[in-house]
């Protein structure tokens, strides 16, 4: 795990979830709508920081869901843990290219502002698809496109500096790797999405 990245998020730990705007909230509301998750879904959010989606995702899978939010960032888990002290939600201070969850257990997993950061996309793809049952649902999301994320992680400078999005092919080509199929990516300014179901 790389520290200096570590240190980078948890100093953002306080802020995070004051950086999205009211627009941008209800973007993350009409998608995650548009996702259709069934009431009594299992979900991973994986890179959750401070739980900006739970309560979203919570609403839609009532009681009787299960949401499961990973961060190897501790305080923002713990704000997380904090912010959302409900039975059916669980906050695991974890690396998503280690995940310790049970193969096959999850009917939808959601990356949101994450993906870009992660080290080894490969591998957490690989890593999702473990925990995803067949038919399960894959979704990747920025609210900027690929090259405006680029830009903005080249304008931070420090660990994030290099951090980006793959390429439509190799972005493709990672989730094939996986045994998704069905794959869709939307890429414009203000939106980067990319879904797909387990095989």
């Amino acid at each position: 795990m790389d520290k200096d990245r570590q240190q980078y998020f948890e100093s953002f730990a306080d802020d995070w979830d004051k950086m999205f705007t009211a627009e941008e909230m209800e973007l993350l509301e009409f998608l995650i709508d548009s996702f259709n998750l069934a009431n009594g879904a299992k979900v991973a959010d994986l890179g959750c920081g401070t739980g900006v989606l739970f309560d979203m995702i919570r609403r839609r899978i009532g009681d009787s869901g299960i949401l499961v939010g990973i961060d190897f960032c501790t305080p923002m888990v713990q704000k997380a843990k904090l912010n959302f002290p409900f039975s059916n939600i669980y906050t695991l201070d974890a690396d998503v290219e280690f995940l310790p969850l049970k193969d096959e257990a999850f009917d939808v997993a959601i990356t949101f502002a994450a993906f870009a950061h992660f080290l080894h996309q490969d591998i957490v793809v690989k890593e999702v698809s473990r925990i995803l049952k067949p038919g399960g649902r894959f979704y990747i999301i920025h609210l900027v496109s690929s090259e405006e994320l680029e830009e903005i992680h080249h304008q931070a400078g420090g660990p994030i500096a290099e951090d980006h999005l793959p390429s439509r092919d190799e972005m493709t080509g990672l989730l094939e790797s996986g045994a998704f199929t069905n794959i869709k990516i939307t890429d414009h300014p203000g939106l980067y999405l990319a879904e797909a179901v387990k095989a």
